[in-house]
């Protein structure tokens, strides 16, 4: 074992945050279980540092810390198949070791496997073990093997948690900057459209610049609910929406030769959100007249399901290859540099229909492109 090999494990570790915390009720009946498997009384979690041995869970004793040269599972470290020991006292590597000969214990029977990681990084071992001598079990070994697999998902699917609730903080952080950012220019345009109404005699400009300002008080309304949103508190409120009348604004805020090219089928009315559903169609039906080729239609429909509705927006643009439509919806992940965008709007999109109970995906459009759909719940 060199350096390099310590550093790799103790960052490992580090990432788990395994060693600091309180015991993992998981991590707990993880190893009581191992312990029944094995018919005995006794079980830990034992992470293996540059330095010491950490109990981070056990079963029948009280964890503890030892140094690194007294621990029986930093000897065989890194043995891949399950350790099987009827009596440490006569087995050659721990024999003479303390937990065997007295000072740290009178271990017997031992038994351990690997914690290794999904990039094949080894951070310590399962074991169970006993003062008496036991003869081995048939099924020991693959038990060992599946429980140490499990400790292993636990300890991952909680570090998964914190990566996405540190995602979840920074995206409500950068929400909170695009919303200064947004609303500031926003209300200065607020307020000249205001000046120039009162301003202005023509009827027809007049009726241009009312236009223009239900459109910066609809931006606005839903930049606000868009922020609580990202950060957490904005579940949807559910009241009958028509989506055919929201659909209409979004292309009644488009500039006019975007809004030319987009043919909107019957659309239902369902439940959902308001401005949460309004950001989804004008994301929807910005990207694909962004996206689509000048003057080529971007069609706006839906289907009946059994229990709700199908919605799709489909373009006539370049599409997007198959390997790459899940990542079209990750936080700012932007396929298509050349397109101006934060690479959040898909992301938001699904985050809300999901909150609705609904789905999202991308699928071909027939013809080109692509139709960027969701389905909403009765």
């Amino acid at each position: 074992m060199n350096a390099s090999d310590d550093q790799v494990r103790e960052q490992a570790i580090e990432e788990y945050a395994v060693l600091d915390a309180e015991p993992r009720r998981g991590l707990e009946a993880l190893t009581e279980l191992a312990a029944l498997c094995a018919g005995v009384p006794m079980a830990s979690l034992n992470i293996i540092t540059a330095a010491e041995q950490r109990q981070v869970a056990t079963y029948g004793f009280e964890a503890s810390t030892c140094d690194r040269a007294d621990s029986m599972c930093a000897r065989v470290l890194h043995e891949e198949a399950t350790v099987l020991v009827p009596d440490a006292s006569v087995d050659a590597r721990f024999r003479d070791n303390p937990f065997v000969t007295g000072p740290h214990g009178a271990v017997r029977f031992y038994a351990s496997h690997a914690l290794t990681t999904p990039d094949g990084v080894v951070i310590g071992r399962l074991c169970v073990f006993d003062e008496k001598a036991h003869e081995i079990g048939p099924t020991l070994a693959t038990a060992l093997t599946t429980i140490a697999d499990r400790v292993v998902d636990v300890l991952e699917l909680e570090l998964t948690s914190r990566r996405l609730l540190v995602a979840n903080e920074r995206l409500g952080a950068f929400a909170g900057q695009v919303s200064h950012d947004l609303k500031n220019p926003l209300a200065a345009i607020r307020m000249s459209v205001e000046l120039a109404r009162d301003e202005v005699d023509d009827l027809g400009l007049s009726r241009l610049l009312e236009r223009a300002e239900r459109g910066a008080q609809r931006m606005d309304a839903m930049i606000s609910e868009l922020l609580s949103f990202a950060r957490g508190g904005g579940d949807p409120e559910l009241v009958e929406v028509d989506l055919a009348a929201q659909t209409a604004e979004v292309v009644e805020d488009l500039p006019p030769a975007s809004a030319a090219q987009v043919r909107v089928g019957e659309l239902p009315v369902v439940r959902g959100d308001t401005l949460q559903l309004h950001a989804v169609m004008q994301n929807l039906v910005a990207n694909a007249v962004k996206f689509s080729e000048d003057d080529a239609p971007v069609e706006v429909s839906a289907e009946r399901l059994p229990a709700g509705w199908w919605i799709g927006v489909a373009d006539r643009g370049p599409g997007i290859p198959e390997v790459d439509r899940d990542r079209a919806f990750e936080p700012l992940v932007r396929l298509d540099r050349s397109k101006p965008g934060s690479g959040i709007g898909l992301a938001t999109c699904r985050r809300i229909v999901e909150a609705h109970g609904g789905r999202m995906g991308i699928a071909d459009h027939e013809g080109g492109g692509v139709v960027v759909w969701f389905e909403l719940p009765d």
